[in-house]
């Protein structure tokens, strides 16, 4: 059996917590490489210690023997007193040190020294905050804090979503929900599945199977984009319901409806229907082992398909018709259509005017009448007057 060994590592965030005294812990997301994702909570103070045995463990690497073959990252020491002002601004080198220490050769990147660091812990699956009065304050790092690693949301205070039928997972990274279940969302990816928290267990449930808690959720859905953008189609799907589309690798579609549970409404001509978003890959961007690892997950299912769905909300939740869709994409294709007629049309009507203009006979230039012979003999000279006598 192959050793384990860490993946990619992601810095969420951090959280502020107040037991037994106040204190901040950073949270990181470790993916392993049987495709399992844990969320670790780890203090400052235990990285910069984790980091100088790490030096010690490899002083060529490290640049104590030579500082021009070091390759183990800087990292600064912790302050006499962290506080939140440290811990924010910390985080965007913290960040390319876990990216940098994950890319180094594996006899540093894949020993004992750091893979079990970062294995879980008791403390992680069950922290001591049940008994709290004040609950730990999250701050999430935004996707784009890699171009400006200041810009940090917070506090933030996670959504709480119900679970509204039972979900038994299928895979190690999936967590298991009963109905009634409240969860906290830790991130929501486009893909269909929620990295949620649940007291001590954590792990990527099917949005489909969640609800907020103070309505039904298609207000965090866009609106309809008829115009569409362009998408590859990069693993085939067979549609199992009627709404569903089949289509190859390969083939070029518009989205028309990116929805929360990952399940988008796309175009081909004119057919309209569902398709797994993960599939999916906009046109002109560029793969990556993130996006082929989600294409390897099943496509997450959709809310129509839950049985014994239970809400508690009394406004159900809406939904667009597929005959909307397909009606609306064909008034914005006959309409793209028309423009692009008109603006034919336009140039062929310039085209016509410069060719007839092109085959008009050019006007010949005036002869200017011969001048008399009293003008010749007054003003020409005497070779010219000599001519005409």
């Amino acid at each position: 059996m192959e050793d384990a060994f860490i993946r990619h590592i992601e810095l969420l965030g951090y959280e502020k917590r107040f037991f037994p005294s106040q204190h901040y812990v950073y949270m990181f997301l470790v993916k392993w490489n049987d495709l399992s994702e844990k969320l670790v909570y780890r203090r400052f103070t235990e990285i910069y210690e984790f980091h100088k045995a790490l030096k010690e463990m490899f002083p060529i690497e490290s640049g104590d023997i030579n500082m021009e073959k070091r390759i183990i990252p800087h990292l600064p020491a912790p302050k006499w007193f962290d506080g939140q002002r440290s811990t924010q601004n910390r985080q965007g080198t913290l960040a390319e040190y876990c990216s940098t220490l994950v890319n180094l050769p594996h006899k540093i990147s894949r020993c004992l020294h750091v893979v079990n660091f970062f294995k879980v812990r008791p403390d992680d699956t069950n922290p001591v905050t049940d008994s709290q009065i004040k609950k730990p304050e999250v701050f999430l790092l935004p996707q784009d804090a890699k171009k400006n690693p200041t810009d940090i949301t917070g506090p933030i205070v996670l959504q709480t979503y119900r679970a509204v039928a039972d979900y038994e997972k299928s895979s190690k990274s999936e967590m298991a929900l009963k109905t009634g279940d409240m969860v906290d969302v830790v991130e929501k990816s486009e893909s269909g599945w929620w990295f949620c928290q649940l007291k001590n267990k954590r792990g990527w449930v099917p949005a489909a199977y969640l609800e907020p808690m103070d309505g039904p959720d298609e207000s965090e859905e866009q609106e309809p984009n008829y115009t569409g953008e362009q998408y590859i189609v990069q693993k085939s799907y067979t549609a199992v319901e009627e709404d569903e589309l089949t289509l190859k690798e390969g083939d070029t579609i518009e989205v028309i409806h990116k929805l929360l549970d990952g399940w988008w409404v796309i175009r081909k001509d004119e057919t309209t229907g569902y398709y797994p978003s993960t599939y999916l890959q906009k046109a002109g961007a560029v793969n990556t082992a993130v996006k082929s690892e989600l294409r390897n997950r099943s496509a997450p299912p959709r809310r129509s398909t839950i049985q014994n769905a239970k809400s508690i909300h009394k406004q159900s939740r809406k939904q667009i018709s597929q005959e909307t869709y397909r009606r609306n994409s064909k008034k914005y294709i006959q309409s793209r259509r028309n423009r692009k007629e008109n603006f034919q049309n336009k140039a062929n009507v310039i085209t016509e005017t410069n060719e007839r203009e092109e085959n008009k006979p050019k006007a010949q230039p005036a002869v200017p009448p011969r001048p008399s012979k009293d003008l010749i003999l007054n003003r020409c000279t005497e070779s010219t007057r000599r001519k005409i006598l």
